[in-house]
């Protein structure tokens, strides 16, 4: 698991797995990238209820992980143990575990994907298809047409042939997976 040597005989940067302490990657993220090191700490933005409220939550995508490059020579590895937030670095016996380049590039991209949501507070888009999952119409699907404050939304319930508009909690609604 040693880094490859280059031609001139000097090692490449890796990408290599640090375990966090618990809940606390982001603190541990935040201190490796004050010291210099390149991190990749890679989050997803979620909707969560808050104190009564939907909110966009950011938590991380492995909780407890995070990715760090290093150079097996000119990086220096000492100060990373001791970090706050840091449990150790991932390893097999003595040797630490490298990650491949290729599999990082694809969290990022994917991570960025994930990340382009609207602006506007909305878990769900105009014409999604949606499950009610409480109430008198539970069970039905729905279109959902808008969210009407951060707790309630209106969706298009077809009744007897006849497409109806009702307000529901958003709470009540999930998407509908065919």
């Amino acid at each position: 698991m040693a880094s490859e040597p280059t031609q001139d005989g000097e090692s490449l940067p890796r990408w290599y797995v640090i375990q966090c302490k618990g809940g606390e990657s982001f603190r541990a993220s935040e201190h490796l990238d004050n010291q210099g090191y390149e991190v990749f700490h890679p989050v997803l933005e979620v909707q969560k209820r808050r104190r009564g409220k939907l909110a966009w939550v950011a938590e991380p995508l492995f909780p407890h992980y995070l990715f760090i490059r290093l150079d097996r020579i000119a990086s220096n590895w000492r100060p990373i143990r001791s970090t706050r937030g840091v449990l150790r670095l991932v390893s097999f016996g003595q040797e630490p575990v490298f990650v491949q380049d290729a599999l990082v590039e694809t969290l990022r991209d994917r991570v960025a994907a994930d990340d382009s949501r609207d602006s506007a507070n909305v878990y769900y888009r105009q014409g999604d298809i949606v499950e009610i999952t409480d109430g008198p119409f539970r069970a039905l699907q729905a279109v959902f047409e808008a969210q009407k404050g951060e707790e309630r939304a209106i969706v298009l319930l077809n009744l007897l042939q006849q497409t109806q508009r009702l307000e529901v909690p958003v709470d009540a609604l999930r998407k509908h997976t065919s």
